[in-house]
């Protein structure tokens, strides 16, 4: 039987680097959305005990230019499926650990439960950060971004600059600071290191050298300018109401 967390449920939860139990609503683990599923947005599965590969909500050629298909198709099918299945692997390990009472390996485990889980987190947010033709910002959204960081320019630019920078591979993350009540921009690597607990992940930009490299090869700049234009801005608009809602 499947278990559904609700959205607010999920802003609860610890961030970029922690939030292994991402949001879950009812999927198809195929390689691509039916219709229906992209019109209701997919965020992520837990099915059967497993962590389910979550179609994406939109078709693999539905971003092109800017984000080719190939490079669209392998990077979901091949590098995503690749965490989901280490993070199910890393829990049935973890699971027999606890059976035998042999944690000798529980260092190595822990590990693998944070870059895996980490890992498929940020990539379910990624798929659901762009969108066919990006999108304008909401203008309530757009007043929070405002408030935060001074002007709209001046976010855009951080959060470029921020993705251009991560030192080796990782993510630049637009997220929700709960307890200052107010939108940061963070750097993430390896998935799991340099988070924020508690931040909630509203909008994550993948600058892994898998995640563009076939298409803008050592152009790490152009990736992200590219993908600023591709920027679900609702995507990050309706998670921070939800995050709001959510701040106790």
């Amino acid at each position: 039987m499947e278990r559904k967390l609700s959205r607010r449920d999920v802003m609860k939860l610890a961030g970029a680097g922690a939030a292994l139990a991402a949001v879950r609503v009812p999927l198809a683990s195929g390689a691509e959305a039916s219709p229906a599923e992209r019109a209701a947005g997919s965020l992520g599965a837990f099915k059967d005990g497993k962590y389910v590969l979550p179609a994406l909500p939109y078709a693999y050629d539905a971003l092109e230019p800017l984000y080719q298909q190939r490079l669209l198709q392998i990077h979901h099918t091949k590098h995503h499926a690749a965490y989901v299945r280490g993070l199910n692997t890393t829990l049935e390990k973890l699971a027999d650990a606890r059976k035998t009472g042999d944690y000798a390996a529980i260092t190595a485990l822990s590990r693998g439960l944070a870059f895996h889980g980490s890992g498929h987190v940020l990539h379910t947010l990624f798929w659901n950060s762009m969108a066919p033709g990006g999108g304008k910002m909401p203008a309530s959204f757009e007043k929070a971004v405002k408030e935060s960081f001074g002007s709209l320019e001046a976010f855009l630019a951080q959060f470029a600059a921020a993705a251009k920078n991560v030192e080796a591979s990782g993510w630049a993350i637009l997220a929700y600071e709960p307890i200052a009540d107010r939108l940061v921009v963070l750097q993430a690597e390896k998935h799991q290191n340099l988070a924020v607990w508690g931040a909630a992940p509203l909008l994550v930009c993948d600058v892994w050298e898998h995640a563009y490299y076939l298409q803008y090869a050592n152009d790490r700049g152009a990736w992200v300018d590219a993908f600023m234009k591709l920027a679900n801005w609702q995507f990050a608009a309706d998670r921070y109401t939800e995050g709001r809602k959510a701040r106790c």
